[in-house]
């Protein structure tokens, strides 16, 4: 089946299915990067990708500031070292050994660190799909930031998505308008090397739940 054939009908073939489900499988949450630059061309292309998502009420609230300043990266590393250590004081005895020895972040490794915001305040959608669940405009950009991993996958490319953030510092350091909110900070780059397990998973902090329909509640 050619593309155009796929997008006459919506249909794709078995070959395209397996190729999707590997991508699934593949895509991880990188925090090992080289230092090779990605080409600025790609990112753009990837980034049109990204807003290919969904959106309540056709929203589109997703922003995406490229952090390039060395000072403002900087700030963004004395936060996650601050937050980290936070995090850590949660735990005490093997969880807390165990969770001082990953590697949480590549914010020093990162070629590219991109932060993605929700507009809050933005008018396009008017609104519609809101007013009862106000939290679907941050859903959107989190649907958002999927498809950019995917991409990114798909060309080789590694996405790391750092949660050990103060957001709110993150929207005054970065300068940005105080309706953004934050939702994703991104390292991205060519991983060191792929898996197919999360790096998680491989260093024993947590196991995957296994997906079969016994896992469905039916109601």
């Amino acid at each position: 089946m050619s593309r155009s054939d796929a997008r006459a009908d919506g249909q794709f073939d078995a070959r395209f299915h397996a190729q999707f489900e590997e991508l699934l499988l593949w895509r991880r949450d990188v925090r090992h990067f080289l230092s090779d630059a990605v080409d600025p061309l790609l990112l753009v292309r990837l980034l049109d990708l990204a807003r290919l998502a969904p959106s309540v009420g056709f929203s589109q609230p997703a922003r995406f500031v490229l952090v390039e300043s060395p000072a403002r990266r900087a700030a963004m590393r004395e936060n996650f070292l601050r937050s980290n250590q936070a995090a850590l004081a949660d735990y005490i005895g093997a969880t807390a050994a165990l969770y001082a020895q990953l590697k949480l972040a590549g914010l020093n490794e990162a070629p590219i660190h991109l932060a993605v915001f929700c507009d809050e305040d933005t008018a396009t959608g008017r609104g519609l799909g809101r007013r009862t669940m106000p939290e679907m405009l941050r859903y959107s950009v989190v649907a958002a930031v999927q498809n950019l991993w995917l991409a990114l996958r798909m060309h080789g490319v590694g996405l790391g998505w750092v949660s050990i953030l103060d957001p709110r510092q993150v929207v005054k350091d970065l300068d940005v308008p105080p309706t953004w909110a934050l939702v994703a900070y991104c390292c991205i780059g060519y991983p060191k090397e792929v898996h197919d397990v999360p790096e998680l998973e491989r260093s024993g902090w947590e196991r995957r739940k296994v997906a079969s329909s016994a896992a469905l509640i039916m109601r």
